[in-house]
Parts: C-alpha cells; sequence; structure tokens
C-alpha cells in the first residue's frame, strides 16, 4: 500500500507516518507548504504524479475563534479543500480519508452521539467540516471521512500550536492559579491510538463516516486535574463554568462520539486515562533525545 500522507508534520500526521511506516507501509510526506488543498488542479497534479492508493489529508483550518471572523477561509480549506481532494481521488482512482470533528454537534444530548444523530455545528468551524463531509460524500463513495475529538501529540508538545496538556503544564510551571471549565464534556484523544485505528480501518474496506476517539469522558477540568496527578503536581486549580471565558465561539457542551461502528469493525481504541499516561512518558522520552540531540 502507498500513502499520500498531506499534513505529514502536524501532530496527527507525524503519528499516521510512524504507525505507517512500522508496519512497512510507502509513505509519501506532504506538507502545507508542499500543497495547499483550496487549489484543485495541483491538488490532482500531486496526487497523480504520487499514484498513492490512499490519500490521507489531516489538512484543516482549526483554529476555531479566528474561523469565526474569517469564516470564507475556513469553508474553504474545511469544505472546498475536502471536496477537492475527493474529485482528485475520484479521478486517480484511490481511496480518501479526511477528518472531521466532534463540532458539528451542538452538545444538547447527553449521551454519546452516533454516526445517525443529526448534526447541528454552533461554530463556523463545525458548520464547515460538516460542510466538508457533505461535499466528500456527494463526489464518490470509495472514503472515510473520521470525526475526532480533543486531540493531543507529542508532536504539538514541540510545535507552535501545542496542545492542552502542554498549555497544562506551561501554566502550572508559571505557578499562577489556573482555573478550567467543567461544564464541556467531551473524550481527548492520544494521536498515536488514533493512528493506529486508522490504518485499521482503511484495511476493513468499509467505506463511511465513522467515529474514532478514545474511550470514556471528561470535562476539561477533569482532564486538567488527572495531568496534574499523574506528573505529581501541586496546582492551585479550580472548575469554572464556559461563561467566565467569554469567546466568539459557541461550543458544544457535551461532545462525546459514541464508537459503536468502530467496535463492530473490531477495532478497539483504549481510554482517556490509559492515553494520557502513555503520552507523558512518550513526551518525556521525546524531551530527553531531543536534549541529547542539542548537546
Amino acid at each position: 500500500m502507498k500513502v499520500f500522507l498531506i499534513g505529514a508534520n502536524g501532530q496527527l500526521g507525524t503519528d499516521l507516518r510512524q504507525v505507517l511506516v512500522s508496519e512497512g507501509t510507502s509513505v509519501v510526506p506532504v506538507t502545507h507548504k508542499d500543497l495547499d488543498v483550496r487549489h484543485a488542479e495541483a491538488v490532482f497534479a500531486a496526487i497523480t504524479e504520487a499514484r498513492p492508493d490512499v490519500v490521507i489529508s489531516t489538512a484543516a483550518y482549526h483554529r476555531v475563534e479566528e474561523c469565526e471572523t474569517q469564516a470564507a477561509l475556513a469553508f474553504e480549506v474545511n469544505a472546498l479543500g475536502a471536496r477537492n481532494l475527493a474529485q482528485a481521488c475520484d479521478r486517480a482512482g484511490c481511496i480518501l480519508v479526511n477528518f472531521s470533528t466532534d463540532y458539528v454537534f451542538d452538545g444538547k444530548q447527553q449521551k454519546p452521539f452516533s454516526e445517525v444523530d443529526l448534526p447541528h455545528p454552533l461554530s463556523v468551524y463545525g458548520a464547515s467540516k460538516l460542510a466538508g463531509e457533505h461535499l466528500v460524500s456527494a463526489v464518490f463513495d470509495r472514503y472515510f471521512v473520521i470525526r475526532t475529538c480533543g486531540l493531543y501529540g507529542v508532536a504539538g508538545s514541540s510545535g507552535k500550536g501545542g496542545n492542552f496538556v502542554e498549555t497544562m503544564l506551561k501554566r502550572a510551571a508559571a505557578g499562577s492559579p489556573l482555573r478550567v471549565v467543567n461544564d464541556q464534556v467531551l473524550t481527548p484523544t492520544f494521536t498515536v491510538d488514533l493512528a493506529h485505528a486508522v490504518v485499521k480501518l482503511i484495511r476493513t474496506g468499509q467505506f463511511g463516516l465513522i467515529h474514532i476517539s478514545s474511550e470514556g469522558e471528561c470535562s476539561w477540568y477533569d482532564f486538567a486535574k488527572a495531568i496534574f496527578d499523574l506528573e505529581k503536581l501541586e496546582v492551585d486549580v479550580a472548575p469554572v463554568s464556559t461563561d467566565q471565558f467569554p469567546s466568539l465561539v459557541k461550543r458544544p457542551a457535551y461532545s462525546v462520539l459514541l464508537k459503536k461502528r468502530l467496535n463492530t469493525l473490531g477495532i478497539e481504541i483504549p481510554r482517556w486515562e490509559d492515553a494520557l499516561a502513555r503520552y507523558l512518558l512518550a513526551r518525556r522520552a521525546h524531551q530527553t533525545t531531543a536534549v541529547g540531540e542539542a548537546r
């Protein structure tokens, strides 16, 4: 199998590349600098030249606050970009794997959302990703659209964007009291676990929309507490409501994803607590290696 991996240097893309290569898959790594998914002809030319069996795209405009004021750009990348990829894959005869988000839901039900639950995004970001889902499915049927949730990975620990875990650890190190929302419930997902599940999913050939995230659920406050507990840090952290942090973005209060279809395919994914512990070990190993290489 040959994979054309868009966003290969990102948080999820880095882990996808490592998992694919470890299993003997040929990977053509592509970054945003190499290819802008908004440009249809460039997308088709690049995929045609590479001649892959599968295109995996992690390309997204996911700065949710900016999406509210840059709606046209959000739709160009997340919706039209997804369509460009689908059309190119259809013409080239390859499979497309594209990623969506829990933000397609409004969070009003208090049980995990399934693939057949009616989406109702509250934000431009969520709406643009939902539009991308529809545009992919309208083009052809050899696709996987994967909704996921609360991603964090080791590549994000050293990148400019960071992730929630790194943000919490940096703020804890600064010694200031922390306030974290406890009325937004989700499932944080380690990108290594997501990458392994995606690779298994591709091999099933069971195309369509599917939810993949860690098992379990927690609030952002619960997640922060677990981080500090595992790192054995004494941190002044208190739960607060979302309205204490005014924002342009309306976020779903509950966006846990039901993974019945994934489980039916025989693909299991660990709980978020287990994933977090492994992430913290991995980031320490990564930091140790980085220090050793710098000497």
